[in-house]
């Protein structure tokens, strides 16, 4: 079980470091990771999906040199 939940935090990690090239790619990309993430861990998927989406705009915003 730890390494399942291990395996998924990395996937989690490495979903939101792929940024788009537009901001609406940006909330896009971290909406589907948080919502992939909220319906594996049971959770409230239109919760996740918006939380996915305002923190990978706001790294991507912020480390756009690391997102391209």
């Amino acid at each position: 079980m730890r390494t399942a939940i291990l395996g998924l935090g990395f996937t989690c990690f490495a979903a939101l470091a792929g940024c788009g090239d537009t901001m609406g790619e940006q909330a896009l990309l971290g909406a589907g990771a948080g919502a992939g993430t909220s319906v594996l861990l049971d959770g409230n998927v239109a919760g996740g999906a918006l939380v996915g989406a305002a923190a990978n705009v706001a790294y991507c915003q912020k480390y756009s040199g690391r997102c391209n």
